[in-house]
């Protein structure tokens, strides 16, 4: 499976949480990330959903990876590559 990955070249890949699983095969993935304001210096928290492919049936609160991969439909440009951990 690495062999495979490395001759695609580099995908951007995140870590995010499940927000939303109500539609078939998608997920709704958020990202948290911290960043640096330019002017005030203050660290400060960005959020992002990512609609992601999702065919091993992630639940909501799941910690997942999502990996970049072709456009699949209008808005999913990612897919779920594993499930980190599993909400309780």
């Amino acid at each position: 499976m690495s062999n495979e990955v490395e001759m695609r070249g580099k995908r951007k890949v995140r870590v995010g949480t499940v927000v939303s699983n109500k539609m078939a095969k998608t997920v709704v993935v958020g990202i948290q990330r911290k960043v640096r304001h330019p002017l005030y210096k203050k660290t400060v928290w960005r959020s992002k959903r990512y609609k992601a492919h999702d065919e091993l049936g992630c639940g909501v609160g799941d910690s997942v990876e999502i990996v970049e991969t072709r456009p699949l439909s209008k808005e999913k440009r990612w897919r779920v590559s594993k499930i980190l951990l599993k909400a309780k």
